[in-house]
């Protein structure tokens, strides 16, 4: 019984045999489908047409999740750890809504069920224990973080800067009635998006404006070029490939060398 347990352990949280990965593709299959389900689900026609099957398929995924989400409390060492976890919430706000839903009879909070059933969708965060590079993504991030901060910097710099020239140039009479407002209008200039809500009139303006938008391409690769710098520099295939869970908080992509969980300090079973 309790090697049983342990291979389902293995099965559930880790990511490098056949079953392993034959049982995320399957999870993977059924938040996809579920999250379709519920977005079709919110179309009026569609509703009115296939209201009863797309009830019988959530009925199904629910229970699907359910029998998944009690599985890994029975699998992990520490429950309450796992329950309070980012995945654990999330596992558990999947088929909540569901559940709710049966007991909320008066027919003046239907609309608040039907509110609750929306946080189906929160299903596609389980995503992020599937995806073999998220860790990946997340250290690369996370160094690049000081000169993402200081680019953030510059450009709210920038923004300031143009912002009140903008409302020193074009004035109240073209939009441009306080800095906050010039802020408003450089930040959407600047990301190229250009609501049209709010333009220059004046030659000198529209030349700055002019400025601004051709800055605005120069700044969209930078954030990108700092963000792929860290991950050239951090690539090991062999981390991201092959990794492994921690049976105690769910924590993913242990390294399979890793002795103890680097989050709550478990020890880690050996991958053979």
């Amino acid at each position: 019984m309790e090697l049983t347990k342990k291979r389902l352990a293995q099965i559930v949280f880790d990511h490098n045999d056949k079953a392993s990965r034959t049982f995320d593709l399957v999870l993977l299959a059924l938040i996809f489908g579920s999250v379709l389900v519920a977005v079709l689900d919110s179309v009026g026609e569609l509703h009115d047409v296939y209201g009863d099957t797309f009830y019988i398929l959530e009925l199904l995924f629910t229970f699907l999740f359910t029998i998944e989400y009690i599985l890994r409390i029975w699998l992990t060492s520490k429950t309450f750890r796992y329950v309070t976890s980012f995945f654990g919430i999330v596992d558990l706000l999947a088929i909540l809504p569901v559940y709710l839903s049966f007991f909320v009879v008066n027919i003046q909070l239907l609309t608040v069920v039907r509110a609750l059933r929306l946080l189906r969708v929160i299903r596609i965060l389980k995503l992020g224990r599937y995806l073999s590079e998220a860790d990946f993504i997340k250290e690369s991030l996370k160094a690049s973080m000081a000169k993402i901060q200081i680019f953030l910097f510059t450009v709210l710099t920038v923004v300031l800067i143009m912002g009140t020239l903008m409302y020193l140039v074009e004035g109240p009479a073209a939009g441009f009635t306080s800095i906050p407002r010039g802020m408003y209008w450089a930040i959407v200039t600047l990301t190229t998006v250009g609501f049209g809500d709010i333009t220059p009139e004046t030659p000198l303006g529209q030349f700055i404006a002019s400025l601004i938008m051709l800055l605005g391409y120069a700044i969209i690769a930078v954030p990108t070029g700092i963000v792929s710098s860290e991950m050239a520099k951090r690539r090991k295939p062999e981390e991201i490939i092959h990794t492994k869970a921690c049976h105690s908080c769910g924590e993913e992509g242990l390294g399979l060398n890793d002795l103890y969980c680097r989050h709550c300090g478990e020890e880690l079973d050996k991958i053979r």
